[in-house]
C-alpha cells in the first residue's frame, strides 16, 4: 500500500478537491445529526493527527528532518501553480515565505466550503511540520483562506535543550 506522502503524486490540490467533495457532504450530514461544531472539532483533531503522521512519513522518506530538507519538500503543494510563493528568508535555521496566490483557497470558495477548506488545508500545516520535526515551529498570523492578501509562513528551528544540563546547545 502507498503511503499518504506517495499519494501526492496525484497532485496535492487535486487530492484536496477529491477529499473535500467526499468530506463536505458527509460532515454536513453528521453536523445536522450530531451538531455542527462538535463534528468540525472531531474533523480538526483527526486531520491534525493525519497531518502529523504524514509529516513523520515525509521525514522518514527523506531520511532527514531538518529545515533545509523541509524547504525542498514543499514543492508538491505548489505543483502546477497551486501556490505562488515569495521566499523572504531562507537559511539552515529559518524559512520565511509568503503565499501570494492560493488555488486551494479558490477551490474551497468555489465549492462553498471555506470553513472546511481551512480545516482540510490551512490548519494542518502546523501539525504536519510538528510530525516532520517537533523542533521546527511554524508561526502564521494570516491566510488567504480567511481573507488576508497573503499567507505568512514563518518557520524556525527551535533551540534544542541539553538533557543533562538544561542549557541550550
Amino acid at each position: 500500500m502507498s503511503s499518504d506522502v506517495e499519494l501526492n503524486d496525484v497532485g496535492v490540490l487535486k487530492r484536496r478537491e477529491i477529499e473535500a467533495r467526499i468530506l463536505a457532504p458527509l460532515l454536513k450530514a453528521l453536523g445536522d445529526e450530531f451538531g455542527h461544531e462538535q463534528v468540525l472539532e472531531v474533523a480538526r483533531k483527526t486531520i491534525a493527527s493525519i497531518a502529523r503522521q504524514q509529516g513523520k512519513e515525509l521525514a522518514e522518506g527523506l531520511k532527514r528532518n531538518d529545515l533545509e530538507a523541509y524547504s525542498k519538500a514543499i514543492e508538491p503543494w505548489s505543483h502546477s501553480g497551486a501556490l505562488q510563493l515569495r521566499i523572504l528568508d531562507q537559511n539552515d535555521r529559518t524559512l520565511n515565505f509568503d503565499v501570494t496566490a492560493c488555488q486551494y483557497a479558490d477551490l474551497y470558495r468555489n465549492l462553498g466550503i471555506e470553513e472546511l477548506g481551512s480545516i482540510l488545508s490551512c490548519e494542518r500545516d502546523a501539525a504536519f511540520v510538528e510530525g516532520f520535526n517537533p523542533s521546527i515551529a511554524l508561526q502564521r498570523t494570516q491566510t488567504i483562506m480567511r481573507g488576508a492578501p497573503h499567507c505568512d509562513f514563518r518557520y524556525h528551528d527551535l533551540p534544542r535543550t541539553n538533557q543533562n544540563t538544561g542549557g541550550t546547545m
